[in-house]
């Protein structure tokens, strides 16, 4: 069963030490997570025990009770959520729109303004504060979640576009061609035809623009100034005062604001490889 998942020719020791590879690669990404738990596990005199127990022996669930009841995670979370999901409608419908017109039309300076989609790839975040800041302060959007919204989507939008014009190039015109004879009009088309067959490359650009709200901290420091208003990593943050941090409670935090993510992931997976491998190579 494994030797079939590679080429005929391959020998046993390859394929062991691929697999050897593979179980390795995961256990360091685990790893984090894992100790993570341990800490969130442990009551707080004995946050540093030496012991290399997952579970500890003396696990309590006391830090998870006072994330969730004693700080304001539960509002974080909501902030941040509805943040990240509307940064993900508003970028998933941008980035399709344009990147079907890049796909399928000729018009003039397509090229350039792919290329500087490109571009705008190349700066941090941090280089662009200041025009931001001063631009959402004239529009009065300090402290208002749209202020938010609107760099995510514009941070996220050009690697959508490229990653939906590549998919779509993929996708034969004769099928629109087909349509269009049969009567149907560009948005029939579009809607009826283009998008059920792009749903990897949709779940790409609902990922990446979800995930580019959900675990932004420098933009939202610098927008969001009453506590009510604060995302997710603006508030993991707070929890650490230059005296005391509660390691033991911080970890829980950072393990329950992974659940929604890991959420959206684990829905979105069978889509993610066709969508990425595609959409990369035609592109």
């Amino acid at each position: 069963m494994l030797r079939d998942k590679f080429e005929r020719n391959d020998k046993p020791v390859k394929i062991v030490l691929i697999y050897l590879a593979l179980i390795t690669m995961c256990l360091i990404t685990v790893y984090p997570a894992l100790n993570m738990l341990t800490i969130a596990l442990r009551p707080g005199n004995a946050l540093f025990q030496s012991n290399l127990k997952i579970i500890p022996d003396n696990a309590t669930l006391a830090n998870f009770e006072t994330a969730i009841f004693k700080r304001n995670l539960l509002l974080w979370m909501r902030n941040s959520l509805l943040v990240s999901f509307l940064t993900g409608i508003i970028g998933v419908i941008f980035a399709t729109s344009a990147g079907y017109a890049f796909s399928r039309y000729k018009f003039f300076g397509a090229k350039v303004t792919l290329t500087l989609f490109l571009l705008t790839q190349i700066f941090p975040a941090p280089m662009l504060l200041l025009p931001t800041y001063i631009l959402l302060a004239k529009l009065k959007l300090l402290n208002n979640f749209l202020g938010l919204i609107i760099p995510y989507a514009a941070t996220a939008v050009p690697f959508c576009v490229w990653t939906l014009k590549g998919y779509f190039d993929t996708i034969p015109r004769s099928l629109e061609e087909s349509a269009y004879i049969d009567g149907a009009n560009v948005l029939t088309t579009f809607f009826k035809i283009i998008l059920p067959l792009s749903k990897p490359a949709l779940a790409i650009a609902a990922l990446f623009s979800f995930m580019t709200a959900w675990n932004e901290y420098i933009i939202s420091r610098i927008i969001i100034t009453k506590p009510q208003l604060a995302t997710l990593p603006l508030g993991l943050v707070n929890m650490q005062t230059a005296f005391n941090t509660e390691w033991g409670v911080y970890s829980a935090s950072a393990l329950l604001t992974s659940i929604p993510a890991m959420i959206l992931f684990v829905s979105l997976s069978k889509y993610l490889v066709s969508g990425l491998t595609v959409g990369s190579v035609k592109g």
